[in-house]
């Protein structure tokens, strides 16, 4: 908690979104919707950008600052959550990085350097709440994917049990939903197991954790890797308003849409478009990205306080 706490009083958002990260000497691997990765030898170093996506859609503007919450964020909970799942942090993170970036200061609070790993193909998201895309799938087919659920719910109600609903990890275009049983050819039975049991778990840590700060965490999505001796570790992002779904607790109301903390506010704006959800997307105008950068920064202060 202290480590946020002094983050906060120095943390000060930047006028311009950094879109892409192009002054390190370090070679670029891969980039991402949000972050970009470069090559350490036996470690990588992630640097995530102000970009935001929606939709699997880049906007064309980003949100200043919006990289550095993230990150702040996951490695919070990163710590936070050692004992459920190791994690892909390397050794002496922080230490590390401030070393790392020493000439580069106004990357630090933005960027991870983690182990190298081989990703899964495969987005593990857990449900506790009937909402976003669930929800839709549940009025049109009165499930939830592969799992039954009771007649006569309505949207935003808790869910009798969280429910692991896995997607495909797309390179480009939209992650599609997989059934369980499809999850577990793809992984092989004794990965699923082990992805799935550490995905519900970390879901349950982040629930109990979140009430108590009053908010709700409604649903959120994983990202796992493997070593070479096929050990498996948590990777990416954790617990994000970029991967989850926070709701207030006090303006929770079965039955609609709930106000959120996460990147919701952006895609309930462009649902109010004449957009196909192709790209190119749409500018987000000044008071989008203005209320975007205080969802984000009010679920930090809320979830560290």
């Amino acid at each position: 908690m202290d480590f946020y706490c002094g983050f906060m009083k120095n943390f000060t958002l930047p006028k311009e979104p950094l879109m892409t990260i192009d002054d390190l000497p370090f070679k670029k691997v891969s980039k991402g919707k949000v972050r970009e990765n470069f090559d350490l030898g036996d470690e990588l170093l992630i640097v995530a950008s102000d970009r935001i996506s929606a939709f699997d859609v880049i906007m064309p503007n980003g949100v200043p600052g919006k990289g550095v919450l993230l990150t702040q964020i996951s490695l919070w909970w990163f710590k936070q959550t050692e004992g459920i799942m190791q994690n892909h942090l390397a050794k002496n993170h922080d230490e590390k990085l401030r070393e790392l970036l020493k000439d580069y200061p106004h990357l630090i609070d933005r960027s991870m350097i983690v182990r190298k790993l081989n990703p899964m193909p495969i987005e593990a998201i857990v449900r506790g709440y009937l909402a976003g895309s669930g929800w839709k799938e549940y009025k049109n087919t009165g499930k939830l994917f592969d799992f039954d659920l009771p007649a006569g719910m309505k949207e935003s109600q808790i869910l009798p049990e969280p429910l692991f609903t896995p997607t495909t990890k797309a390179a480009e275009g939209h992650d599609m939903p997989i059934t369980n049983a499809q999850c577990a050819e793809l992984l092989g039975s004794d990965t699923f197991e082990k992805i799935k049991s550490a995905s519900l778990a970390l879901y349950d840590f982040g629930r109990r954790t979140a009430k108590k700060c009053g908010v709700i965490l409604a649903d959120t999505k994983f990202e796992f890797g493997k070593d070479a001796e096929g050990n498996i570790y948590l990777i990416d992002e954790v617990l994000t308003p970029d991967s989850s779904r926070y709701w207030p607790a006090d303006k929770y109301e079965v039955g609609r849409s709930q106000p959120s903390f996460d990147k919701q506010y952006v895609r309930d704006w462009l649902e109010t478009l004449d957009w196909n959800k192709q790209a190119p997307g749409p500018v987000l105008p000044p008071d989008v990205v203005a209320n975007t950068i205080k969802c984000y920064s009010t679920a930090l202060e809320l979830l560290m306080k």
